[in-house]
């Protein structure tokens, strides 16, 4: 007899939350207590430590680890897990990223997981150049780590639009930062360098969004952005069960996107 193989899950949410405080108040508590993912990547926390309502989420089973912005209310990255990880690093080395609080990771046995917050570079061209450096510096930091930690989950909001359907209106958005040809060029030169973007590895549906403007309503028209990613290392596209964007849960401009993996 065959002995019996006990598969180990491992649900992983990422969530631009786009102000923890201000998505708790909205209901964040009790739609993770339903879900219940066993990791939950958030990326624009805009709060410190000690004002991300840890105890409610310590009584959900979280271990709690996040990387908060020097400049206060701005940007911010976190990873609450249930199990408590065997290492975090806290940001990737880099004074200009690591000071908006921008790159987190977590070790667990042999895989790690990343929470990132991209860069916008929609208020002009010098936040839109700061961008592209980002891009370069961020995947070369992923290279260097995976001499060592070669199975990763970089989870989070990329402020990239990856294709052509992972956009509302594409003819009319070529110009515009989230989208420019440049971001995609850079985005298809991640994916050749060794990364899988897991929801698309299932799914290939168009109007499939994570973030929609506050203007026009244009979450009600569902007229939206892909930009938030569980991007894999190639070595774990076997483990994919099942990868979904959530886009009936509001508590932020973006929702949750999670995938099931087995470990």
């Amino acid at each position: 007899m065959k002995p019996k193989v006990t598969k180990i899950v491992k649900s992983i949410l990422s969530y631009n939350v786009n102000g923890i405080r201000s998505a708790v108040g909205k209901g964040l508590i009790g739609f993770l207590s339903e879900i219940d993912p066993d990791i939950i990547c958030f990326q624009e926390t805009k709060a410190q430590s000690g004002q991300m309502h840890e105890a409610e989420f310590m009584q959900l089973g979280y271990h709690i680890n996040a990387f908060s912005a020097v400049k206060k209310g701005y940007s911010g990255v976190a990873i609450f897990s249930k199990q408590k990880p065997d290492h975090v690093e806290y940001g990737m080395g880099i004074d200009k990223y690591d000071t908006e609080g921008r790159v987190i990771r977590a070790d667990f046995g042999d895989f790690s997981v990343i929470s990132a917050y991209f860069p916008s570079g929609t208020m002009g061209d010098v936040r839109q150049a700061f961008k592209m450096e980002f891009l370069f510096d961020f995947q070369n930091y992923l290279t260097e780590l995976r001499k060592t930690r070669n199975k990763l989950i970089i989870s989070g909001d990329y402020n990239i639009c990856r294709l052509w359907i992972d956009i509302h209106n594409p003819e009319k958005q070529q110009g515009t930062s989230g989208f420019l040809p440049e971001e995609r060029e850079w985005f298809a030169n991640f994916v050749a360098d060794g990364y899988l973007d897991s929801f698309r590895a299932i799914n290939q549906e168009k109007h499939q969004y994570s973030w929609w403007s506050y203007r026009a309503g244009a979450r009600q028209n569902n007229k939206g952005w892909r930009i938030d990613y569980h991007m894999l290392t190639n070595n774990l596209s076997d483990k994919i069960l099942d990868a979904k964007i959530m886009q009936e849960v509001i508590h932020s401009d973006h929702c949750p996107v999670w995938v099931n993996l087995d470990f």
